[in-house]
Parts: C-alpha cells; sequence; structure tokens
C-alpha cells in the first residue's frame, strides 16, 4: 500500500525523462519510415529489377511497416508516461501542500496520515489557552471540519481533520493512479520476431482505446477541435506543446488526420495508423465469416438460384469487407509506386470506413506544391473503386510534371464526400453535391491555410461527372471556393447557367465533353444545369432562345471548351491523350498549351 512519505519522496520528473526517451524512439521510427519508402523503396523500384529488386523491396516495405508500428506503440508508452507524471505531480502537490498547511500550524503528522494537534479553547494557540492535544484523522463528520462551527469551538481540530482529510485524499488518488497507469504499461509491449502480424495492428488498436481511456483529462480528446474552420484548426495545433502534438497524433489519429489547416506530414502519419488497424480489423472480420461461399447454386432442377448460404455471408459484410480491404490495397499500392517513373511519394491526408468510404491521397506534398490540383470524381465513387480514381490523378501528375520544369505539382484524389451510388435516381438529385460542397470547401481552405494563403500555390479543382456538380456548388457563394482555376469533364452541370456565376470568374473555368458522352444531355434531363436568358448555339448556329439550361460543354455556358480526343465517359484521363494533357495545361497554369475547340 502506498503510503504519504512514500507520495511525498516520489519523483515524477524520472517519468517524464522516460517518456522524452521514448517519443524518442518513436519519432525517430516515423522518420525510419520515411527515409525507408522515399530514400531507400523509391530509388529501388525506380533503377532495379528482377527478383533481387523484388526481394530487397519485400523487406523494405516490412521493414516500412515495423517502424510504422514502433511508431504508434512508442508513441502510446510517451503519451502514458506523460500523463502519469502529470497525474502524480498533481496528487504530490496536493500532498505537499497539505504537509505545509500542517508544518505552519506546528501540527504533526503521523506515519499513519492522522495528524496530532494542540487542543485549543478557541483561543489563538499562541495565547497559551492550550489545553492538551489531539489526534485527527481523515473521515471526520462534516461539523468537525472547518467553516462548520470550527469543530464544535476547536479551530485547530477542524483544521487538523481538513489536512488529515487531505493527506488521504491525496495518497488515494495517488494508489488509483498508480494501479490504473501500471495496468496500462504492462499491456503495452509486442511479441518477438521481424515481422509486424494483423493480431499486433489488433492489439494496437485496443492498446490505443485503453490508453485513450487512461489518460483522462490529461490529452483530452474533447478539446480536438470539431466543425471548426482549418485556420481555427490551425490555431489550436500551434498553440500545442511539441509533446501535446505528439500525443495527439498517435493517440487519436482518426481525429488528427481528417483535420483540415494541419500540415500534411502530420495528417499522413496520423492517417497510416489508422489504415493499418483498420485493414487489419477488416481482414479479421472477413476471416472470421469463413470462406466466401458461391453466390449460385442449381436447385433439383437443375436451375440457377440464389446461394442461401451467400446471402448469409454478405448479410454480415463479407461484399462490405471485402471491397473495403479493395479499396485499402489501392492505397498501399499507390505508396508502393513511390519512385517508379519518378512518381513523389504519396500523402494519406484522410481515410474512414464511414457510409462508403473516403479516401484523400495526394501525389507529392501539397503543402509545398507551386501547382495543386485537386480531383473531385462523380457518381459510384468510394473507397473501394478508389484505385481508379488514385490512376487518373497519377496520370494527371506525370503529365503536369513534364509540362512544370522547376516546378512541383501536387495532384490529389478527394473521396471526401458520399457520392451518389446510382445514375437513377440517386445522380438526379442535387442534394447530393449540396451536402458534399461544404466538405470540399473545408478541404481547399485547409490547403491554402497550411501552404500560406492564396498566392502561394496554383490550384485548380478538377471535377468529373457529378463531381462537377458538386464543385458548382462549392463554388457558386462568391468569394470562398479557394482555387484559381475549374476543370469539368463530363459534366452533367453545375447548378449554375453561366461560367461567370462560379467564384473563380469566367475565364478559369475549362469544360471537356466527348462526342459521344450522354452524361450532358442526361444532366439537363435532371436539372443538374443552370437557367439564364440567353441564346443557344451549335457550332455558332441558334438552335434556341429565351430561359435555356446550359451545362458546362454548351457553347451559352461560356467556358472555355476544351479538345477532346477520346471517347465515353471515363477516357479523359486516358495516357498520352490530349484530353489529359489539355487538363495537365490548365494545372500548371500554362494556358497558351490548351488546345480548344472553337
Amino acid at each position: 500500500m502506498l503510503t504519504w512519505q512514500q507520495l511525498r519522496d516520489a519523483k515524477p520528473a524520472e517519468y517524464e525523462d522516460a517518456a522524452e526517451g521514448w517519443s524518442a524512439v518513436s519519432n525517430r521510427a516515423d522518420a525510419a519510415r520515411i527515409r525507408t519508402e522515399q530514400e531507400m523503396a523509391g530509388p529501388l523500384r525506380a533503377t532495379q529489377k528482377g527478383e533481387a529488386q523484388t526481394s530487397a523491396e519485400r523487406d523494405l516495405t516490412r521493414l516500412g511497416r515495423n517502424y510504422q508500428y514502433i511508431h504508434s506503440e512508442c508513441g502510446l508508452v510517451r503519451t502514458t508516461l506523460s500523463a502519469l507524471a502529470s497525474e502524480l505531480s498533481a496528487a504530490q502537490k496536493k500532498l505537499k501542500q497539505a504537509l505545509d498547511d500542517a508544518a505552519g500550524l506546528k501540527f504533526t503528522v503521523n506515519e499513519d496520515g492522522s495528524v496530532d494537534y494542540p487542543r485549543s479553547t478557541g483561543l489563538p494557540v499562541a495565547s497559551g489557552a492550550s489545553t492538551g492535544s489531539g489526534v485527527a484523522e481523515p473521515g471526520a463528520p462534516v461539523p468537525y471540519l472547518p467553516g462548520a462551527g470550527e469543530a464544535n469551538g476547536d479551530p485547530n481540530r477542524g483544521k487538523a481533520e481538513d489536512i488529515a482529510e487531505r493527506i488521504s485524499q491525496a495518497v488515494t488518488s495517488a494508489v488509483e493512479i498508480d494501479s490504473r497507469y501500471a495496468k496500462i504499461l504492462r499491456r503495452l509491449k509486442a511479441p518477438d520476431g521481424l515481422a509486424v502480424t494483423d493480431d499486433m495492428l489488433l492489439d494496437e488498436a485496443r492498446d490505443m482505446g485503453d490508453v485513450q481511456k487512461a489518460v483522462g483529462a490529461y490529452l483530452d480528446k474533447g478539446s480536438i477541435p470539431h466543425g471548426k474552420s482549418p485556420a481555427d484548426n490551425k490555431e489550436w495545433w500551434d498553440g500545442l506543446t511539441q509533446e501535446q502534438r505528439e500525443g495527439y497524433a498517435t493517440l487519436y489519429p482518426a481525429e488528427i488526420g481528417a483535420l483540415d489547416g494541419l500540415p500534411s506530414v502530420i495528417r499522413d502519419s496520423a492517417n497510416r495508423i489508422v489504415l493499418d488497424e483498420t485493414r487489419a480489423q477488416v481482414e479479421h472480420d472477413l476471416a472470421a465469416l469463413g470462406p466466401e461461399p458461391p453466390k449460385t447454386i442449381l436447385d433439383a432442377g437443375g436451375r440457377t438460384c440464389s446461394n442461401p448460404e451467400w446471402n448469409v455471408w454478405n448479410a454480415k459484410g463479407g461484399t462490405r469487407f471485402r471491397d473495403q480491404l479493395k479499396g485499402m490495397a489501392a492505397i498501399e499500392s499507390r505508396f508502393d509506386q513511390t519512385g517508379v517513373n519518378g512518381l513523389p511519394p504519396a500523402y494519406l491526408l484522410g481515410f474512414d470506413l464511414k457510409g462508403n468510404g473516403h479516401v484523400i491521397l495526394a501525389n507529392g506534398n501539397p503543402d509545398t506544391a507551386d501547382n495543386t490540383a485537386v480531383y473531385v470524381p462523380g457518381t459510384k465513387s468510394k473507397l473501394a473503386g478508389a484505385g481508379g480514381d488514385i490512376a487518373r490523378m497519377t496520370r494527371m501528375w506525370k503529365e503536369a510534371h513534364s509540362m512544370s520544369v522547376g516546378q512541383t505539382t501536387s495532384t490529389i484524389t478527394w473521396i471526401g464526400y458520399d457520392a451518389p451510388q446510382s445514375i437513377a435516381p440517386e445522380a438526379m438529385e442535387k442534394h447530393w453535391a449540396y451536402e458534399g460542397a461544404p466538405r470540399l470547401n473545408r478541404f481547399l481552405d485547409g490547403l491554402q491555410t497550411v501552404q500560406g494563403g492564396a498566392g502561394a500555390s496554383h490550384t485548380t479543382v478538377v471535377g468529373h461527372s457529378y463531381g462537377s456538380t458538386t464543385v458548382g456548388a462549392a463554388s457558386k457563394a462568391p468569394g470562398h471556393f479557394a482555387a484559381d482555376d475549374i476543370v469539368v469533364a463530363g459534366s452533367p452541370g453545375m447548378l449554375v447557367g453561366d461560367a461567370s456565376d462560379l467564384d473563380v470568374g469566367k475565364s478559369h473555368v475549362w469544360s471537356e465533353a466527348a462526342g459521344n458522352d450522354a452524361v450532358p444531355l442526361g444532366g439537363k434531363i435532371a436539372h443538374l444545369g443552370g437557367y439564364k436568358w440567353g441564346v443557344q448555339t451549335w457550332n455558332g448556329v441558334p438552335y434556341d432562345a429565351g430561359p435555356i439550361q446550359t451545362v458546362p460543354s454548351d457553347e451559352a455556358f461560356g467556358a472555355h471548351r476544351m479538345h477532346v480526343d477520346t471517347g465515353g465517359h471515363s477516357g479523359y484521363w486516358n495516357e498520352g491523350s490530349e484530353s489529359l494533357k489539355n487538363q495537365a495545361a490548365v494545372v500548371v497554369g500554362r494556358y497558351d498549351y490548351v488546345q480548344e475547340d472553337n
């Protein structure tokens, strides 16, 4: 049992020193992970081929994963020790204040925490009115405490009882603190071996939850900004000590990784923790269902019918788990492409499984980029299909990079909103766009905040299909859209009738539409365009006048109509195409490179 003497003599600073040591290990592991991926694995992929390269890359991937695990686990140990030191110091401070008060009154604190005091008739002790001595113990009835009749006329008794009670409370608090943190620290350990297994990652997630409960108010989750502006988020982050930043990033990675306005390196590191733990959990949940049964079977008559076993497997989440893993694999595949054909490191700026799943992934660090492109995909976009959208922005980066020698470019896949998942009826409804618009604006504001202002990077927002409708909803309000140019491809409408209604200005709105892309017409049927008084023309020939509905590919809309050499609704990012090159030219501000249709 802890005594008040042990609490008095405890050295919380030793725990703080230990926390600093674990902090150093955590930070070095994160830095080593970055070096492994960017300075070792990247150049290896760019310069080597064959079996040796494959083996070395596999080892480096495992090493990077190990460093990621060390960063997170050591960060949890650091935060636990720091919180222990803080709480123990508070209990010790309370004890020492009680001991100081006893010494000032010339009371004696006994080994068991009771307090000897000189009895008094109510006169000051110094008057010589003492009539013997008494012993005060914790748990005194309320009338004996100060302020309630002064212990029936004996003020010394009341003061002594108060001191004994405070000593007892400090020791009791310290015992609870010691027990709580000892239990957590015993759990923060890893098995021997070189491989980080899914079981270890699941254990890490449990550790994180346990530490969150244990640290109490030391790092309060409630103090993390929620629903605030990126500028407010940045102000909060900048106001933290380095120790607090490190603690929040490893203890609440999902919340920190989602905060617009924080540096991309911080968000990436936090979101990778979330990705690793989430993938392990989903793989565990899928494995628990057993192998996927056949979707159909033959009935007694030899006819194909639905398999009841598959229906049960699917109802328990089988298809959802499998699709989630597909999306997470696409993210990790992009990580593994760093260095291939000069591709820069990837930064995971957002990730969660809410709804259909969200992912925000950047090629190159947007915080320091001269040019930034944010791609907003449309109908059916979700985590499961992120691979195709990520590949589009990978090709965009390569094309833009080749056009901007001496400049840096970052291209971002932004699946940060809930997109409609069906052409009808969902993609015919406007609420998806209006609900996604504030999220897009916060993300763009966050980029601009971290970059250092409106002029720090040339920013282009690229909207495809229904994504362009979301871009339109976000850019309708003058002065609130943190971008320089808007590019849309296969747009069903932007909810406005003229390019001048968008915040970037008419001369900075660019449109692509393939001749056989039916989506612009479908958008008019769904009334996703906007209305204006004017004349509709086709190749300069008028065919409608009055209140007309327009979409960006219409001449009457007033956007730059860029030349398209691809077909269909999804070919705008075909490698080597003029469609892609025209978009890239806008992204890097080389408007003179853009080929426009008359």
